[in-house]
């Protein structure tokens, strides 16, 4: 059946020219239009490069035309909305870091809804398949060094690079590995971004199937800084169930829709609290915000975490909790998730 999800697949297969990354997963896809033995294809490109543009016209032409049984193919570019553009990719923008196969980010549109734990367990879990790095961009509050157990700091190699420091089978590293999780970091947004280009370009990551980002808080100075210079896979939004949550983490899904960063899915944390004793369960806070969300930007609602006593003291020692309690019910829920991210990026 030729609906806009096959011709979707179809465009998938459309690599942006020196690129490793899809047309689609780029967020370039705007519009596909089906009429009788017609289709027209919107695109939104930053790049004012008029051979790229007409290179992705062939490829997009000859691939559906080859692959389908319309006839004409009308293909329809446009510039980003934003003014300040910090889209993916320009011919000066985002670039692929070397050796590391998948960039995922974990962001959120306000503190406190267990983003960071989030990030840990969720790279633990794909850890046991894949080779996974973890990096906490929270230059203001860095939690990797609590989460993970570690106070050393990183070696570096004679030419000044940094070499992450491994535990659990993955590669890490977090501004509280140089500076000591119990100095506080006073630096305006230049140094923030400069510090930030410095983890891509400075750390040793070696080879890796996926890098997971713990962003901080908010649409800030290292959110777009990343979106800028990293070709990101994709984006998982953190919430938390009631409406406060609910109004940040829309920002923050805005955010990446702007920049032309897929969002992969949404989870919700804190959905619910099962007490150990008698396994009733009770909403500590009201709300539905991951569907609600996720029905919004019309992505998968990825997975749902309840409040867990035992999750907190895992994350005080420093320990994994999918590690320490791996046939627990959140174990289970994380690597559902995991699996869906698998699939979808």
């Amino acid at each position: 059946m030729m609906n806009q999800e096959f011709i979707l697949n179809i465009l998938k297969s459309i690599k942006y020219p020196g690129y490793t990354r899809d047309i689609v997963s780029f967020g370039m896809i705007k519009n596909i239009e089906i009429e009788s033995d017609i289709v027209n294809i919107t695109l939104s490109i930053s790049s004012n490069d008029k051979d790229i543009k007409n290179q992705l016209r062939k490829m997009i032409e000859t691939e559906i035309i080859k692959n389908t049984n319309f006839k004409n193919v009308g293909i329809f570019i446009i510039q980003p909305e934003i003014a300040n553009n910090a889209s993916a990719p320009s011919e000066s923008t985002s670039q692929n870091i070397s050796g590391i196969k998948k960039i995922i980010a974990i962001a959120s549109g306000k503190g406190g809804v267990g983003k960071s734990t989030i990030s840990v367990n969720l790279a633990s879990k794909l850890s046991e398949n894949y080779r996974v790095g973890i990096l906490d961009l929270d230059i203001y509050g860095p939690s990797l060094p609590t989460l993970t157990g570690i106070s050393e700091s990183p070696r570096l190699t004679k030419e000044k690079k940094i070499i992450p420091i491994e535990k659990f089978d993955m590669k890490l590293m977090s501004f509280g590995f140089i500076s000591g999780n119990n100095t506080p970091a006073i630096w305006r947004g230049p140094m923030v971004a400069r510090m930030t280009q410095q983890f891509f370009d400075d750390v040793l990551w070696g080879d890796l199937d996926y890098l997971i980002l713990d962003l901080p808080p908010g649409t800030g100075d290292i959110q777009l800084t990343l979106v800028q210079k990293i070709a990101l896979t994709g984006a998982v939004i953190v919430t938390t169930p009631q409406q406060l949550a609910l109004l940040d983490v829309q920002k923050g899904s805005d955010m990446f829709k702007k920049v032309n960063t897929p969002v992969i899915g949404v989870i919700e944390n804190m959905t619910h609290f099962e007490c150990p004793h008698c396994n009733e369960i009770s909403e500590i806070f009201p709300g539905s915000s991951g569907d609600i969300e996720s029905s919004r930007i019309d992505v998968p609602l990825l997975g749902r975490i309840p409040i867990s006593s035992q999750l907190a003291i895992s994350s005080d020692n420093g320990k994994p909790f999918v590690f320490e309690n791996p046939d627990s019910t959140i174990a289970k829920e994380y690597a559902d998730i995991s699996k869906k991210i698998v699939d979808l990026s």
